[in-house]
């Protein structure tokens, strides 16, 4: 069982992990060893999930997450097949824990008193530096 949060944990044969070879660095060793690793996880008949995370973890895992609900994560970072496993789960996990956490509820709020009077004054204040910036235009009837 891998713990996302304390109430949540999924079952490890719920993972589908496979091993294909990285483009990443590796020397002569790159082209003949699969160290990168493939995690698939389907979300969408996942039992392991509460209703609420299932929902929020599409805008959370963005292109990662496929159509028909399955999870792929893809770890290439290192040369190693065990360091890029670990870095897949602990991957996995922190997306869930995204998903796990609800929102903050905005309040709306408005603007004090002091805040709107502030601005005005700011706003007059630019508008007069501006007006003295202004050519000076003469009266041609003075002359």
């Amino acid at each position: 069982m891998i713990e996302i949060t304390p109430g949540i944990a999924i079952d490890e044969s719920e993972i589908e992990e496979e091993f294909i070879q990285s483009a990443g660095p590796g020397g002569q060793n790159v082209n003949k060893v699969a160290t990168a690793v493939q995690l698939r996880f389907n979300v969408a008949t996942s039992p392991s999930l509460p209703d609420e995370v299932r929902r929020r973890l599409p805008p959370v895992a963005g292109s990662r997450l496929t159509k028909d609900g399955v999870l792929i994560i893809n770890a290439r970072r290192f040369r190693s097949q065990q360091a890029n496993r670990q870095d897949a789960y602990g991957r996995l996990v922190s997306l869930l824990q995204q998903a796990a956490q609800e929102p903050k509820v905005r309040h709306k709020t408005k603007p004090s008193l002091a805040v709107k009077r502030r601005r005005l004054e700011d706003k007059r204040r630019q508008s007069a530096i501006k007006r003295l910036r202004r050519p000076l235009t003469r009266n041609t009837e003075d002359f």
